[in-house]
This record gives C-alpha cells, structure tokens and sequence, in this order.
C-alpha cells in the first residue's frame, strides 16, 4: 500500500500538481543551466586571474634566481641572513649542495597549469638550459635544508608566518635551480589569495541561496495562480458528477478563464436541455397513461359482450397483459426517477431495514455480513427500490441470499467506492444472458411472476448513482450480483 502510494505521489494524477511538478522541473533545469554557465565562466575567470598571478610570481622567482647568480658565491650566505633577519621578502630562500626531494601532492588541472606556467616564465626569463624543478607540497611535509629540516622547525620570522596560514595550510610551491656548480637555490611561496588553495571555483553562498529563493517564490507565486485557475475545473467537475444525480441543482457560477466559461456555460446549457427532456418524457408517459386506461377499459366491457367463452379468455389474458406491460413501463420511469434529492443515508440501517420485511417469522432469507464505514450520500428511495429488487430476485431464484458489505476505504487510490455483493443459492444463469437479462421484460423462467423489469431497473439506478451492476455465476453454483456504489 504503501509502494502504490509513493508510485501515486512521483505519478500526479491532478493538473495542479502536474504542473507544478513540470514548473519545479523547469526551474531545476533552468537555474542549473544558468549556474553551470556562470560556474563555468567563473572558472574561466579564476584561471585567468590564477596564471597571471602565477606569471608575476614566477617573474619574482626569476629576479630572485638573477640576484643571487650575479652576487659571488662567497656574499651568498651572507645576504641570505640578511634577508632572514630583515624579512619582507615572499619566498623562503635557501642555498643546498643539491636539490631537496619534494613530496608532490596529488594531481590536478591547476596543479599542472601553474607549474608549468612557473617553467615558462623561468626558462624564458633565465635560459631553456637551466636546471629547473618546480613542484607543490604540502606544508606538512615540506622540507627546506639537506639536513632534512622541517617546514614547521623554523623560526616564526623565517617563514611560518608566511607560508604556513592556519587552517588552510594551502600547498607550497617549491622552485629549485641551479646556480652554479653544487649550488641550488631553493625558492618556496604560496600563490597570492584567492588561488592558493589550487581548488575549483563553486557557486558562492549567496549565489546559491539567490537561487533557493528565487525558486521557492516562482514555486509559491505559480502555485496560488495555478491553484487560482483550477478552482473553478474542480467545481465543474464536480457538478458534472453531480449532474447525474440531481439534474435540477441551481446553474454553475460562470466564471474564471475564458475557456473554462464556455465549458460552464455548455454545461448549464445541456442541464437546461435536460431537465426540458425529462419534464416532457414525464408528461408524455402521464398522457399515455391516462389515456390507455380508458381504451382499455372499453375493450373490457366489450369482452364481456362476447358468446364464446374460449375468445374470452384469450381476449381478456392480452388486456391484462397489455395492462401489465403500461404498469411496468410507468413504474420503471417512476422508479428510476432523478429528481429525488440527495441525502446522507446510512446503508446499513437502510439495509437491515430491507432485510427485516424477508426475516419474518425466524426465516433468515436475508443475511448481511460486513458494515459501511461511514453514510453515503445518493437518492434513499431509489437505493432502497434498487437493493429491494435485488435482494427479492435472488430469494425468488435461490431462496436465500448474503449480502457482504465491502467498505475498505483505506485500500481506495482513485476513489471511495462501496461494494454489495448479492449471493444467492440458486442455478445461476448462462453466460451468455448475463446481460441480456437486464434488458425490459426479459425472463427466462416465466413460471414465477414478475415483469422482468426488477434487474434493468436496478442497475439503472446504480449508474444513476456513477456505479454499476454486474451479474456473475460462481464457481461453487449460485449467481453473485455485484453492486458497486462510489462515493463523490
């Protein structure tokens, strides 16, 4: 149930939620259209920014590397103290015996452009034959002498306040060559903000929540206009429901988008034409009815004038079957009758009601298994001429008959829907008549009485009510008819 219930929810069956399901979809991939283009020229733009100042600072490193070439090797040490103590200079610089092995840090795209922007610019500054290395480490594990010295063992006015910045710890970029003969220069400095932490550009914040927003008050906004709009088709729909139950309900209000007017304004016209129908089919059978009585009743009298008793008898049998055949017609309009009003009946008293005219004198012709969970609103004397007509016909042909009452509304996805089933005992019928017998008059056993009029009127009834009838022979023998009543 409750599979069928999510299946439900991530399949909208209404035309609010469809749309707004369509409208959250069209949001979702507008705005990731537009953000991953935005994402995408803002990358652009970092790259941009993060090689050109990668071209300054290996321009730096360049001017660096001419400084101590020029100086004799023999001043070297002296003015890297010099630049220790005073500071102020951006790279950490040392002089070793031969290059320091660097612990790379893991690949990336910008890892490889910078390194080898910082290549270009050297070798193009400083000469293709230089012995050049350049790669980036991670502060933890960055070593800065050939005795092995430790990034982070060294004095705060060395380095550390400059290449260790807490909790970034970004990666340091580590240039090393040759300046002459067993003597390397070792460079390290990180990239100047914002690209020292080499990682890909994301939607900022207030970007993204820019987009939060923007989405929920498009959502709201068309929810109410959508929701505003199918107001009125809600109502429409659910007074063509209703036209079938109560033809003379007053006129649909008029009103909402333009369309949706001349559907309404269709409707109240066909209600009108309608009720127009129903009003002269009701006066034509009230004429025929008052004005068979008389022809008939004259050719009665006039039997009665006849000599041979054998065409009296015959004469008399076709009155009275004429007769009955008028009786039946009139009850059958009477009995499927629309303008009953509609009301809040409970089935089950209607039922137990039903049940008491065939339970006389401790005889259980009538059983009912099962209850109605909550009223049913529909037309009370059609339903109880409906469920009369059933009950009656399977006592007639199965001597008794269970009435199971099927009201499981929890199990009900596309609407509520109230199920009687009429059992009876008896021999079932054909396959073939088991819609034929709906049809007036037909009957297949013409020894018991009746019209044959009972099972048509019953399920005109229940269509009456937006239901149906059905008649179904059982594996075990009997006939089952199955009443099924929805609620609107």
């Amino acid at each position: 149930m409750k599979i069928k219930r999510l299946l439900n929810l991530f399949y909208p069956r209404s035309l609010l939620s469809r749309m707004l399901w369509l409208l959250l979809l069209a949001i979702v991939l507008a705005q990731s259209l537009i953000s991953g283009l935005w994402r995408q020229q803002l990358q652009k733009h970092e790259l941009d920014g993060m090689l050109t100042a990668t071209r300054n600072l290996a321009q730096s490193a360049a001017s660096t590397v001419t400084f101590f070439q020029s100086l004799p090797s023999q001043y070297r040490q002296l003015a890297l103290e010099q630049l220790r103590n005073m500071g102020g200079s951006r790279f950490f610089v040392s002089l070793n015996p031969a290059p320091i092995h660097v612990t790379s840090i893991a690949d990336s795209m910008r890892k490889h452009l910078v390194v080898n922007e910082v290549r270009n610019v050297l070798h193009h500054k400083l000469g293709y034959n230089l012995a050049l290395q350049a790669d980036f480490a991670s502060p933890d594990t960055l070593r800065v002498f050939n005795d092995q010295t430790a990034l982070k063992d060294l004095p705060l006015s060395w380095a550390q306040h400059t290449l260790l910045i807490e909790p970034l710890n970004p990666p340091v970029l580590v240039i090393q060559t040759q300046i002459s003969k067993g003597e390397w220069l070792y460079l390290a400095a990180l990239l100047p903000a914002p690209y020292m932490t080499l990682e890909d550009g994301n939607l900022p914040p207030h970007q993204f929540r820019f987009i939060v927003l923007l989405t929920a008050i498009l959502f709201l906004f068309t929810f109410a206009l959508i929701r505003w709009q199918t107001r009125p088709l809600r109502r429409l729909a659910s007074a063509a429901v209703m036209l079938g139950k109560d033809i003379d309900q007053p006129p649909l209000p008029e009103e909402g988008a333009s369309e949706i007017v001349a559907v309404t304004r269709a409707i109240n016209v066909m209600q009108h034409r309608i009720r127009r129908y129903i009003d002269d089919r009701e006066r034509l059978f009230s004429s025929i009815s008052h004005d068979l009585k008389t022809p008939i009743t004259r050719l009665r009298l006039r039997v009665e004038l006849l000599e041979d008793e054998e065409q009296i008898v015959k004469f008399s049998k076709d009155l009275d079957d004429l007769e009955m055949m008028v009786k039946g017609a009139l009850q059958t309009v009477k009995d499927t009758d629309i303008h009953e009003n509609i009301e809040v009946i409970d089935l089950n008293q209607l039922l137990e009601q039903i049940a008491e005219g065939y339970n006389l004198r401790g005889e259980a012709k009538m059983l009912i298994e099962g209850r109605c969970k909550k009223p049913y609103r529909g037309k009370p004397l059609a339903l109880k001429r409906c469920i009369g007509n059933l009950a009656e016909n399977a006592i007639k042909y199965g001597d008794r008959v269970r009435v199971i009452v099927m009201d499981d509304i929890e199990e009900q996805l596309e609407a509520e829907v109230v199920i009687l089933y009429f059992i009876d005992e008896g021999p079932g019928l054909p396959a073939d008549q088991l819609e034929k017998i709906f049809e007036p008059y037909y009957r297949l056993n013409h020894d018991l009485p009746g019209t044959g009029l009972g099972l048509g009127i019953a399920r005109s009834i229940a269509h009456a009510h937006g239901g149906d009838l059905v008649l179904e022979n059982r594996p075990q023998g009997g006939l089952q008819a199955v009443l099924s009543l929805p609620r609107h």
